[in-house]
Order: C-alpha cells, then structure tokens, then sequence
C-alpha cells in the first residue's frame, strides 16, 4: 500500500526540524504502524507455535498427565507423582533402574539430587521423558 502524504516541513528558532501533516494523514500513518505491528506479533505467535509443536512432536516438551500435575499440585515431588501415575511402588522403581529403593525415597522427598545418569534409568524405568524428572534432554546412553 503506497501512501502518499504532503507534511509540511520546518525549523523552530532552536533548530529542531518539526513536521506538521493533516489529521487524516497522521490517521493513515498510525493505523498502518499498528497493522504492521499487529502482523509482527502474529508471526511471533505463529514460531512460538511451530516450537513448541516441534517439541511435543521430539517428546522434549511432552505435556505432564493431569493425574500427575494433580499430585504435584497437592506437593508430591515430581519423580513421585510420575512412579505413582505409572503405578509401580519404590521397590519396584528402584529395581527396574538399577538405584537402591533407600535413594529413590531420599529423592521423593527432596533430600538428594537425581545424577543424569540415574536420571536417565530412572526415566527409562517409567517410560517417560527425562525432562518429566526436571532433567534436560541426554542424549549420552546408559549403562
């Protein structure tokens, strides 16, 4: 859309040059930077979109159950509210990744950090993502 304007241009006694143009001309103008900035904020919206769509599709941002943001809602830690949804008991958990069941209740309840590799079996034992254990993707294998 080409726009054409006839602004009347001068310079005030302290040298800043100053535009004057008509009303309907300042209308014009403004409704086109808000256009303009309208389309920017829908692209923006568009890639955020597409991101996150690629996430989900790669498991890197797979949606938690609602079962689980339920517990972690009533203050269960993440790794509870998961081995809980799946259904398994600690014993079972600890076993199935290789991790003593002592160190699984410490880290329930907060008490120790999850290693990546640990991380990693542990997740594998649930069939979840690592980045449901607050773990960022690893893609190294484990043992």
């Amino acid at each position: 859309m080409k726009m054409t304007f006839s602004p009347s241009i001068f310079t005030t006694p302290k040298g800043d040059e100053m535009v004057v143009l008509a009303k309907a001309d300042y209308d014009e103008l403004l409704a086109a930077a808000n256009a303009r900035a309208e389309a920017d904020e829908d692209a923006d919206d568009i890639a955020i979109y597409d991101a996150r769509k690629a996430g989900l599709a790669e498991d890197r941002d797979a949606p938690l159950p609602a079962e689980v943001s339920a517990a972690l809602m009533r203050g269960d830690s993440l790794l509870k509210a998961v081995r809980q949804w799946r259904g398994m008991s600690q014993v079972e958990l600890a076993s199935a990744a290789n991790i003593t069941q002592g160190y699984l209740s410490d880290l329930e309840n907060r008490k120790r950090t999850l290693s990546p590799d640990a991380a990693e079996r542990v997740a594998a034992a649930l069939q979840a993502p690592v980045e449901w254990l607050g773990m960022p993707n690893m893609t190294a294998s484990t043992p």
